[in-house]
């Protein structure tokens, strides 16, 4: 008798869960909240890839005490525009996840899924509360029936929350200030890549050389500083760029991964649990 009000009771309180929408909301609104953190990430990757593809054709030339230097920016900017490309990747990957997501919850939350559980209800509370002794077999079946369109039902919504319970827990702070310095790199890149340095000037005389001399030699001083200023940019730039792939690949692929692999044990356990039951009595 117990078993069948806390059955009775489950159902009920499912099937108004279902019909009021309130889980369908929430998640979404979550999973959109998401896509969009993803897609900002992924178009500050794209914005970034192609200041690096224009950096990498700045050459700096100077005649300092009158030998020539050529720097090569492209040489530095090679490996963070490989890495930046991989990310892109990466984020589009995880944008489409989430995207999916979002298709998925339209999905559950369409009125025939409600129905569906509706009707599997009304199956389970059948054979539950028939008048007189009701075969085993229809008890079994009418429980691992609605067991089945609860997980389908409710599978994605409460995948979407508690991945992004727990992205906004441990991963969302994380996320948006590797993005800040994504964002302050691909400005630091571009105001590089937009100073020109200026050309020699014309030699007149020995004072007008000495002050030329000592005016390009400053001038490579500034470029030197420059360029270790760069490389310290984007060796912070790459390390951002690895622990994003790190976290959005955790929130996109292991998260939902672990969720729905936890979801499928707890409905074998509560099958083989119920199926337990029924053969004990």
């Amino acid at each position: 008798m117990h078993r069948r009000i806390a059955w009775t009771a489950t159902i009920l309180l499912s099937v108004a869960i279902a019909a009021s929408g309130v889980v369908d909301e929430t998640a979404g609104e979550l999973a959109e909240d998401a896509f969009k953190r993803a897609l900002v990430t992924f178009a500050v990757a794209r914005t970034l890839n192609g200041v690096i593809s224009l950096a990498q054709g700045t050459e700096l030339s100077l005649e300092p005490g009158g030998v020539g230097v050529n720097l090569g920016v492209g040489e530095i900017l090679d490996p963070v525009n490989d890495l930046v490309e991989q990310f892109s990747g990466v984020m589009l990957v995880a944008a489409s996840s989430l995207g999916l997501q979002n298709v998925l919850l339209r999905i559950t939350a369409w009125w025939g899924c409600t129905a569906l559980l509706c009707g599997a209800g009304l199956v389970a509370l059948a054979a539950l509360w028939w008048p007189g002794p009701a075969e085993r077999r229809w008890i079994t079946f009418g429980t691992r029936f609605l067991m089945l369109v609860l997980v389908l039902r409710f599978i994605v919504p409460a995948l979407v929350i508690g991945t992004n319970v727990v992205a906004k827990q441990f991963l969302e702070d994380e996320q948006h200030a590797a993005t800040a310095a994504l964002e302050a790199a691909s400005e630091e890149i571009e105001e590089f890549s937009e100073e020109t340095p200026l050309p020699p000037a014309a030699d007149r005389s020995m004072l007008e050389r000495f002050g030329n001399s000592v005016r390009e030699t400053l001038q490579s001083m500034d470029v030197d500083g420059r360029l270790e200023r760069l490389k310290s940019s984007l060796a912070n730039a790459s390390e951002h760029i690895v622990n994003l792939i790190v976290l959005f690949v955790l929130q996109t692929i292991l998260l939902p991964i672990a969720f729905v692999w936890l979801i499928v044990e707890l409905l074998k356990g509560a099958i083989t649990r119920t199926a337990s039951l029924h053969r004990s009595n």
